[in-house]
Formats: structure tokens, C-alpha cells, sequence
């Protein structure tokens, strides 16, 4: 009886099957992507991620309400263009749907901002964990500095401030807003370090 004769997978095979155990929205991608309807469960998953981007790049809650609404319907439209690009460095985690999404936002804020004609008023309630690894960590703590801080940062020239408000406000990772930004990760740690260098100087901290 003749062996079974056993084929190697293809380079793209490899490729699409990392992609397949690695990019962790997949399923819900290829769901929305079957029947427009489940897109829901995409909004749902980033809908508040989306948003505090917007409102903390625009200032105002009708803003960031207008903007979140046209990011998730250009990326509902968009969907069938979209391709996942995970690579086994980036874990088990790692969505680049959210990416995709978050670059849709960018594009989305930028526009809105150019509309405006005017920079926002960035206030929050909190400032917590902006300042991991600089001295203005124990200026920000307490709430009433906190409207300061975020003034600080409102100020700061664009690519540093989205860098943070990616960071520390939407808590992605540093490879992810290398993707979002077009940028390197070593270019993006640059980035935060000088903007929190920047708050620290802008808030009496740092020289």
C-alpha cells in the first residue's frame, strides 16, 4: 500500500494561518462581513475606545459623538477592503482590525479638526498612569491638577499628543499605535517620552 504522500505548506499557508490563530477579531470580522447586521458586535467591542479617542482629541462630547458615529460607518463600508496583517510578534492578543478601525478614526478626528478651524479644550477628571517612568507622575495624582495636565497635553504638537491619548487613555500598545501613527515603535516610545518631558516642563516639573 502506497505512503501517503505528505505536502509542506506554502509560505501564504503559514501566513494565513498565523493570521487566523493571531488576529483576535477575525471571527467577528469575517461574521459582519457574511451579514452586515453582526457588525454590531464590532461596534459594541470599541465603541467606547473610539469615542474617548475623539473626545479627548476634540474637547467636546458632540464632537466625539459625530466622529465615533462616521468612524464605525466608514469602517462598515470599508469592511470588505479590509485585510488582517498579524504577525507572530505581536501575540495572541493582537487585533489589526482595531488598528484599521483606530486609522478610520484618526483620518475621521483630523477632518473634523480641520472643520473647526480652531484647536479643542482638552478637560478631564483624571490623569491616571500618564506619567509611568517621569517625575510628573506626583503633580498629576491629585484631581485638582488634573485640568491643568490635560491642558498640558492638549498643546502638545499632534503626533505627541495622540501618541498619549493612544497610550494612556485607550491603553494600546506601542506596536499598535506605531501602526496607527505610520510610524516605528522606537519612533513612538520617542514620541511619548518627549511629551511627557514636555508636560512635566509645561507643569513647573522638569527643566
Amino acid at each position: 500500500m502506497a505512503r501517503p504522500v505528505l505536502r509542506r505548506a506554502s509560505a501564504a499557508e503559514t501566513t494565513r494561518s498565523r493570521i487566523a490563530r493571531l488576529d483576535a477579531d477575525r471571527a467577528l470580522v469575517e461574521a459582519a462581513r457574511r451579514d452586515p447586521e453582526r457588525f454590531d458586535a464590532l461596534y459594541r467591542k470599541y465603541v467606547a475606545q473610539v469615542y474617548s479617542y475623539a473626545y479627548y482629541e476634540l474637547g467636546d462630547h458632540h464632537d466625539a459623538e459625530d466622529a465615533t458615529e462616521r468612524t464605525f460607518v466608514s469602517a462598515l463600508i470599508a469592511l470588505p477592503r479590509f485585510e488582517e496583517r498579524a504577525r507572530p510578534e505581536d501575540g495572541t492578543g493582537a487585533s489589526t482590525f482595531r488598528i484599521w478601525l483606530f486609522r478610520i478614526a484618526r483620518n475621521v478626528v483630523a477632518n473634523r479638526r480641520r472643520d473647526r478651524r480652531r484647536h479643542p479644550v482638552a478637560t478631564l477628571d483624571a490623569l491616571a498612569g500618564l506619567a509611568d517612568g517621569v517625575d510628573v507622575e506626583a503633580r498629576v495624582s491629585q484631581r485638582v491638577e488634573a485640568d491643568a495636565a490635560w491642558s498640558a497635553v492638549a498643546r502638545l504638537p499632534s503626533d505627541r499628543r495622540r501618541a498619549v491619548i493612544l497610550r494612556f487613555v485607550d491603553e494600546l500598545s506601542t506596536a499598535e499605535i506605531a501602526e496607527i501613527l505610520g510610524r516605528s515603535e522606537g519612533a513612538v516610545r520617542v514620541l511619548i517620552h518627549r511629551a511627557l518631558r514636555s508636560v512635566a516642563r509645561d507643569l513647573g516639573g522638569g527643566r
